[in-house]
């Protein structure tokens, strides 16, 4: 199913992206407004075109299948593998502070002592 619902998305999506550059562009004639234009700017349009209707339709289309695919995808779970956790139980007794560790402590190593130079 969620294959089915990615192929008409894509379809969609690219349906969307062709109707919306067939469509002639409203805003071109915004230098000409000033001037006198014969098409108002934020006026009436009159009746809305073909063009225009299927790209509101095919942008809900668009809409509610990215919606579906985001709610079946997210019940699939996560892509991450969960990691089965072991209980490992410590032989060390906790002990408070800022560092916890068991063990021995090493002493920190010195680096080797060079003799001066005569």
């Amino acid at each position: 199913m969620t294959l089915l619902l990615m192929i008409l998305h894509i379809f969609v999506c690219l349906f969307l992206i062709a109707v919306v550059l067939l469509q002639s562009g409203k805003g071109a004639e915004i230098g000409a407004a000033f001037g006198g234009s014969s098409q108002t700017l934020f006026g009436s349009r009159g009746a809305a075109s073909f063009l225009s209707k299927m790209t509101t339709v095919a942008a809900v289309v668009f809409m509610i299948t990215s919606l579906v695919l985001a709610i079946v995808t997210a019940k699939g779970g996560s892509i991450v593998r969960k990691v089965p956790q072991t209980q490992e139980r410590s032989t060390y007794p906790v002990s408070p502070g800022p560092v916890q560790g068991g063990g021995t402590q090493q002493a920190p190593q010195q680096p080797p002592q060079q003799s001066p130079a005569k």
